[in-house]
C-alpha cells in the first residue's frame, strides 16, 4: 500500500493519528520523571548482624563466613562482598540484572533463617533488606535552633522532619547525620560496686526484669471481659532510682546507692559542623523510579514550610544531587531546540523557501514529541541518556523529510503540479527513506540489549533513539508528502548545474574510470584511521566539572571522636580561605566511604570524617583544578590518609586484591599501593587494608573458673555491661508517650579511664557470691583488625585511584605493568570489581552491540532491496567513517569514552543512510534501461544534494554540543566530535568510493553467477 498518496488523497486520518500522538506526547512529558542518569535497578540484598562489642575477626568467624556460606548457592548471585567492623557485619548480595528483587531478597531471608541456629545467641536479630533507594543522598541539610539543646533538635529531626519528609511522594530515606539519642543512664560508682559486691550484669539483667508491661490475659467481671495487663514500669528517671536491686547475698538496696541516674543521652559516635559551627544535619534519599528534580523540589518547598512554622530553626542546603540533574535536564532541552534551529536553518539555506523549510521543520516536533509517550510507557526518565538519544537523532530526525522535500522540489523543477511532485517524488524516494529509517533504528536497537550494567544503562537509549527514528519515518511518509501537495507552489523548470555540481560529476567518472585506484585509497584511509587508535586514550566517563567534592580523612585505629574531630576542623581551616568555596560540612565519625567492591555500606567509625565541600556556581576553576589546591594544603597533616571520594562513576579506579592467607595479601596490598604511588599524575592513592587497633583481650583460666563455678559467658557479661552496657535487645526501656528510651547500665565512663578497674570487677559464681575478675581470667593487651573487607568469600584489599581527570584506560595500562602486580605471590590474585570491571563489560558490550548492529543492518536491507550484494555496497561506507572519528578526537585532543562508543554506533547508521540514497537511485535507474555508469552518474548528481543537506543537518544539530555550550558538556562533546568528524570524511568519501565499490560487487557478482551457470550446465545430463 502507498501510504503517502492515501495521505495525499486522504489527508485528515494522518492529521487525526498526528494529533493524537502529539497529545499522547505531551501529557507523558510532564509525568515523565527528571534524573542526572537511569535508576539502576540492579537487585541488590543486605544482610545486616550486629553483636555490639565483639571484634572483627570474632564477627568474620562467627557470623560473615556462616551468611556468605549460607547464601552461596542461591541462583543468579553475581558477587558478595562483607564489611565486618566492630560489632556490625554487613553483607552485600548483588544479583543478575534479570534477578527479581522481592524473590532474591525472600531466598537470602530462607537461607539466613536455615543458618540463624548456627549464629551466636547474643546476636541481634539479622536485618535481611533489599536496596530500594538510588543515587545516595540526594539532599542534605544542616539544622540549628536558637535556644534549643542538642537532644531536641536531633528528636525534631527523628520525629518531626522525619515525618513531614516521608508524606512527600519518592522519598525513601531520612536519615539523621550527628546529634544524639535520648537515653537513661545508670553510671555505676565502682566502690559502690566493689563493696556490695554485685556484678554489673546483674544490675541490668534485674532492671530488665523489672521495668516490662506484659499483657496477662483476660477476665470476666460483671459479665464483661476485661483485660488484664502487668505494669512495671516507671514515668521517669526519678522514679528508677529508688528501684530495689537484690544483692548475691539476700540484701536489696535502691538503684541510686549503686548508681547516679539520670535522664541524659548515649554516647555520642557523630559530630557535625558547618564552617566551623557545631550543627546537626540530615540526608535525604529517594526511592526508585521517581524523579529526582520534582522530590528534591518536593523536599525543599517541604523544609521551607518547616522554617516558617519553626522560625528558631534554620535549615540549610549543604549538598544536592538535583541541582547537577536540573541544570542536565535544561541543559539538554536547550541543546535540542538550538539544534533543531540549527538543522532547520540548514534546510533554509537550500531550498530558500519558506515554505518547503516548514514543511522540513514540522518533522522535528512531530517525531520527538510521540516519542515521550513512549518513554512513559517503557517507564525511562528524562536523564542524560534518553535526552542524549533525542540530542543525536535531532538532526536524524529531519532528514527523512529533508529527502522527501528535496525530492518533491526537484519534480517541481520540472514543471510538474505540487501533487503531481508529491505523488511521483513520495513514491520514487519510498523506498530510500524506509530503508535509511529501519537501518538507522536497526543499529539503535541491539544497544538496548547490551548486558551487564551498561546494557541496563543503555537500555533507555537504544529504544528512545529508535522509536524516534521510526516516528520520523512516519512523518516523512504521512505528513511531508500531504503537506508538500497542499503548500507548496509550482516552481520555474531548474536549468544547468552549478560549477561545483559539474567538479563533482567529473571527479566522480574520474573515480569510476579508475576503479581499483579509488578504493585502493579508500581502504589505506581505512587503515590509516586503524592505525590513530593507539594514539588514543581510553576512558570510563569524562571528567566532570561537579558543584561538589568530598574529602575522607582517616586517622590511625583507636583515635577518640573529640581528636578526629579536631583534626577535621584544622583541615577545614586551612581549606576556608579558598575563594570558591560556598559551605564545607565536616561530619567526624563518619562513614568510611566506597573504599571497596561493597561502596559506601560500611558503619560509622570515630577515627574518619568527611569534608563536604560546596563550590560556588560562579567560578574560573574546574572542579579537578580547586581539588588540587585542597590536596596540596592537606597534603602535610600528620598521621592522616587522605581520599576524595567522588559520587559520578569513573572518576576513581579500584583494584581489588584477594587471598585467603591475611598476611601475604597485606604485603601484596602494600608493595602495590607503593608502586601505583610512584606513578605521575594521579590523585590520591587509598587503600582498604585494615589498620591494626589496639585490643585489651580478658583470657579466662579454665582451671580456676570452673572451680569457683564461674562460666565465660559470665565473664563477658561482666566485662561487655561494665564498659558498654548490655545488647540492646536486652536492654530495659522507659515507655514514653511517642517512644521508648534504652536504659543503659555501665560503669561511669570517667572510671573506665583506669586500666586496673577492669581486673576489680566482680563475677557472680555458683554459689551466689561473687569474685574479682582478675581471679579466674587473664588480663593483657594485644592487637587486632581494625576492619575486614571480604569478596566473593576472600579476603580482600581494595586500592582506590583517584585518576585526577586522567583517561581511565591510560592508568589502568601503567597499573598492569608494575612489577608488584605481574609477580603476586601465590595465594593472592586480582579480582575485577568497581568501575574497572563495567568500563571492560561496556567496550565488550559496545563492541557485540556494534557487530549486532552492521548484521542487522544487513538484514534489514536485505530484505527491503531483495539483493544479496547491494547491502554490501551500502556498508561499504561504515569503515569511512572511522578516520574522521579518530581523527577529531586527535586534534581536539579527547578521549575515547562511553559518549563517542555512542557516537560511534550512531556513524553507522548514518553512513549507511548516504550510502542507501546513491545505490537505490542507480538500480532504479539501471532498471529504467540506463547503463551502469551512467546510472552511477546519475544517481550522483540526483542524490548528492539530499546527502549533503542531511550531513549539513546533522553536522548542524550536533554542533552546540560539539562546542560545549550546554552544561555537563564534558560528557556529551567527545560524542559530537567524533559523530560530526565520521559526518565529514563518511559523507566526502562515500560520494565517490560508494559508486566504485558498486562496480565492483556488481563484477564479482556478476562474475560468480557465470560460474555457477557453467557448473551447473556442465553437471546437466541433459547437454552431455
Amino acid at each position: 500500500m502507498n501510504f503517502s498518496a492515501w495521505s495525499i488523497h486522504r489527508p485528515l486520518p494522518a492529521i487525526l493519528v498526528f494529533i493524537l500522538l502529539t497529545a499522547a506526547g505531551l501529557i507523558a512529558f510532564n509525568r515523565l520523571a527528571v534524573s542526572q542518569f537511569p535508576d539502576l535497578t540492579v537487585p541488590v540484598v543486605n544482610v545486616t548482624v550486629m553483636l555490639p562489642g565483639a571484634s572483627p575477626s570474632t564477627l568474620e568467624t562467627q557470623v560473615t563466613r556462616k551468611v556468605e556460606d549460607a547464601t552461596a548457592s542461591i541462583p543468579n548471585l553475581r558477587n558478595t562482598a562483607s564489611i565486618v567492623n566492630e560489632g556490625v557485619s554487613t553483607t552485600i548480595l548483588t544479583f543478575e540484572i534479570e534477578k527479581d528483587g522481592t524473590i532474591a531478597k525472600d531466598e537470602v531471608r530462607d537461607a539466613i533463617d536455615r543458618v540463624r541456629i548456627d549464629l551466636p545467641a547474643d546476636v541481634e536479630p539479622p536485618i535481611v533488606s533489599l536496596v530500594n533507594v538510588t543515587g545516595g543522598d540526594m539532599l542534605t541539610y544542616a539544622v540549628t535552633a536558637d535556644g534549643w539543646s542538642d537532644e531536641e533538635l536531633s528528636w525534631f529531626i527523628d520525629d518531626t522532619v522525619s515525618k513531614r519528609l516521608f508524606a512527600v511522594p519518592g522519598v525513601g530515606t531520612v536519615r539523621r547525620i550527628g546529634g544524639v539519642d535520648r537515653e537513661i543512664r545508670v553510671d555505676l560508682r565502682p566502690e559502690a560496686v566493689q563493696g556490695f559486691g554485685v556484678s554489673p550484669a546483674l544490675i541490668s539483667q534485674q532492671l530488665a526484669r523489672i521495668q516490662q508491661e506484659q499483657p496477662g490475659g483476660r477476665t470476666t467481671v460483671g459479665g464483661s471481659e476485661q483485660a488484664v495487663r502487668t505494669l512495671g514500669t516507671v514515668e521517669n528517671a526519678a522514679d528508677l532510682a529508688n528501684f530495689p536491686i537484690s544483692m548475691p547475698d539476700g540484701r536489696s538496696v535502691r538503684l541510686s546507692t549503686l548508681a547516679t541516674v539520670s535522664d541524659g543521652n548515649a554516647t555520642v559516635s557523630q559530630r557535625t559542623t558547618l564552617d566551623g559551627r557545631r550543627v546537626i544535619g540530615f540526608a535525604v534519599q529517594r526511592t526508585t523510579g521517581t524523579s529526582e528534580v520534582d522530590v528534591g523540589n518536593a523536599v525543599r518547598a517541604s523544609v521551607a514550610k518547616l522554617q516558617d512554622e519553626q522560625p528558631r530553626v534554620r535549615m540549610v542546603e549543604v549538598a544536592s544531587t538535583t541541582q547537577v540533574a536540573e541544570n542536565s535536564f535544561k541543559s539538554s532541552m536547550h541543546m535540542l531546540y538550538e539544534g533543531a534551529a540549527l538543522a532547520v536553518a540548514v534546510v533554509f539555506l537550500f531550498l530558500r523557501d519558506f515554505r518547503a523549510t516548514f514543511i522540513s521543520a514540522i518533522a522535528l516536533p512531530l517525531s520527538i514529541i510521540p516519542t515521550f509517550a513512549v518513554m512513559y510507557w517503557l517507564g525511562f526518565s528524562l536523564n542524560m541518556i534518553t535526552l542524549l538519544a533525542l540530542a543525536v537523532v535531532v538532526g536524524i530526525l529531519v532528514d527523512d523529510a529533508i529527502v522527501e522535500v528535496e525530492n518533491i522540489d526537484r519534480h517541481l523543477r520540472m514543471g510538474k503540479s505540487p501533487e503531481q511532485a508529491a505523488l511521483e517524488a513520495a513514491d520514487e524516494i519510498g523506498l530510500a527513506v524506509i530503508a535509511t529509517s529501519c537501518t538507522l533504528a536497526a543499529v539503535f536497537i541491539p544497544v538496548a540489549f547490551m548486558p551487564g550494567i551498561p546494557g541496563k544503562f543503555f537500555r533507555e537509549f537504544g529504544w528512545t533513539a529508535a522509536a524516534a527514528v521510526l516516528f520520523s519515518l512516519l512523518v516523512a511518509r504521512l505528513i511531508t508528502p500531504m503537506m508538500a501537495a497542499y503548500l507548496l507552489k509550482p516552481l520555474p523548470e531548474h536549468k544547468g548545474d552549478s560549477k561545483l555540481m559539474q567538479w563533482y560529476l567529473r571527479f566522480v567518472d574520474d573515480s569510476l574510470k579508475h576503479r581499483n585506484r579509488t578504493l585502493v585509497i579508500a581502504l589505506g584511509i581505512f587503515i590509516g584511521s586503524l592505525a590513530l587508535l593507539p594514539l588514543l586514550k581510553v576512558t570510563f566517563i569524562p571528567p566532570t566539572d561537579g558543584i561538589q567534592s568530598n574529602v575522607l580523612i582517616e586517622l590511625p585505629p583507636g583515635t577518640a571522636l573529640a581528636t578526629t574531630g579536631e583534626v577535621a576542623e584544622t583541615a577545614r581551616q586551612r581549606i576556608a580561605d579558598i575563594p570558591e568555596i560556598e559551605h564545607v560540612f565536616v561530619t567526624a565519625g563518619s562513614n568510611s566511604g566506597a573504599n571497596g567492591p561493597a561502596g559506601d555500606l560500611t558503619s560509622a567509625e570515630l577515627r574518619k570524617a568527611t569534608l563536604t565541600i560546596r563550590w560556588n556556581d560562579d567560578r574560573d576553576l574546574t572542579q579537578y583544578e580547586l581539588e588540587a589546591q585542597v590536596r596540596e594544603r592537606l597534603a602535610d597533616l600528620p598521621g592522616v590518609r587522605l581520599s576524595f571520594q567522588g559520587g559520578e562513576p569513573g572518576r576513581a579506579l579500584q583494584l581489588v586484591l584477594a587471598g585467603d592467607d591475611p598476611l601475604k595479601l597485606a604485603a601484596a596490598a602494600r608493595d602495590v599501593e607503593r608502586e601505583i604511588r610512584q606513578l605521575p599524575g594521579l590523585g590520591t592513592v587509598g587503600s582498604s587494608a585494615s589498620l591494626v587497633r589496639p585490643e585489651v583481650i580478658v583470657r579466662p583460666d579454665p582451671a580456676r573458673a570452673a572451680d569457683l563455678g564461674v562460666s565465660t559467658a559470665d565473664i563477658a557479661a561482666a566485662t561487655r555491661v561494665a564498659t558498654r552496657g548490655d545488647y540492646e535487645q536486652f536492654l530495659a526501656k522507659l515507655n514514653l508517650p511517642e517512644r521508648q528510651v534504652p536504659i543503659r547500665v555501665q560503669l561511669d565512663e570517667r572510671a573506665l579511664s583506669d586500666p586496673s578497674l577492669l581486673g576489680q570487677l566482680r563475677v557472680p559464681t555458683a554459689t551466689g557470691g561473687s569474685v574479682p575478675l582478675s581471679s579466674v581470667a587473664e588480663i593483657t593487651t594485644a592487637s587486632g583488625p581494625s576492619q575486614i573487607d571480604r569478596f566473593d568469600r576472600r579476603r580482600n584489599v581494595t586500592i582506590t585511584v583517584d585518576l585526577n581527570g586522567m583517561a581511565m584506560g591510560e592508568v589502568e595500562k601503567q597499573i598492569d605493568a608494575l612489577p608488584s602486580l605481574v609477580n603476586l605471590p601465590v595465594g593472592v590474585e586480582r579480582q575485577a570489581a568497581g568501575d574497572s570491571e563495567i568500563f571492560a563489560e561496556m567496550f565488550g558490550g559496545f563492541a557485540m552491540a556494534m557487530v549486532a548492529g552492521i548484521f542487522c543492518v544487513y538484514g534489514v536491507l536485505l530484505l527491503l532491496f531483495n539483493h544479496a550484494s547491494q547491502p554490501i555496497t551500502i556498508l561499504v561506507a561504515v569503515p569511512l567513517a572511522a578516520g574522521g572519528a579518530f581523527g577529531a578526537l586527535l586534534i581536539t585532543g579527547l578521549d575515547i569514552s562511553l559518549s563517542v562508543l555512542i557516537g560511534l554506533i550512531l556513524l553507522i547508521g548514518i553512513a549507511v543512510k548516504n550510502s542507501i540514497l546513491l545505490v537505490d537511485y542507480a538500480v532504479m535507474a539501471e532498471a529504467q534501461g540506463m547503463s551502469r555508469h551512467e546510472a552511477l552518474m546519475d544517481a550522483c548528481h540526483k542524490r548528492a544534494r539530499p546527502v549533503i543537506m542531511t550531513t549539513m543537518a546533522m553536522g548542524a544539530g550536533m554542533m552546540p554540543i560539539a562546542l560545549g555550550l550546554t552544561a555537563d558538556a564534558s560528557f556529551r562533546m567527545p560524542m559530537a566530535v567524533a559523530v560530526i568528524g565520521g559526518l565529514i570524511t563518511s559523507t566526502v568519501l562515500s560520494l565517490v568510493v560508494v559508486p566504485a565499490a558498486f562496480t565492483l560487487v556488481d563484477d564479482a557478482e556478476a562474475w560468480m553467477i557465470s560460474k555457477l551457470r557453467r557448473g551447473r550446465r556442465g553437471n546437466d545430463p541433459a547437454t552431455a
